[in-house]
């Protein structure tokens, strides 16, 4: 299911704040996936997909690399250090911030990716 909204766009419209990746804003996500396991994501999260997630360490990078997610969503107001932010921007990885918890995040989530899949259908 291909989105017709790029991040930026989703971005804007649902508050996320950009930490890393900003050139790339114009990808276009594909569904989400959230969960705080790096095997878990490693072994289920699509090319394309969105990874809301709290984890902050320097590994999340190399997971959304390796998966090829569109961007990392990091909720709960956690702090991304700096040299997670550079390795994020040399690896081409997106890390956004939503600031809400993990239930509240995938929740808005889901209804505004939900409501433009409905909008592309018809």
């Amino acid at each position: 299911m291909l989105m017709k909204m790029n991040l930026r766009q989703l971005a804007e419209k649902l508050g996320f704040t950009c930490l890393a990746g900003e050139a790339f804003l114009n990808r276009t996500p594909r569904w989400a996936y959230q969960s705080d396991l790096l095997s878990d994501v490693m072994g289920k999260a699509e090319a394309g997909m969105l990874w809301i997630t709290s984890q902050v360490h320097r590994n999340i990078v190399a997971v959304a690399s390796l998966r090829e997610v569109s961007a990392i969503i990091v909720v709960n107001e956690r702090q991304v250090e700096r040299e997670v932010l550079d390795h994020a921007e040399e690896e081409k990885v997106v890390i956004l911030a939503s600031g809400l918890p993990a239930f509240e995040t995938a929740g808005i989530l889901f209804k505004q990716l939900k409501e433009i899949e409905r909008n592309s259908q018809s």
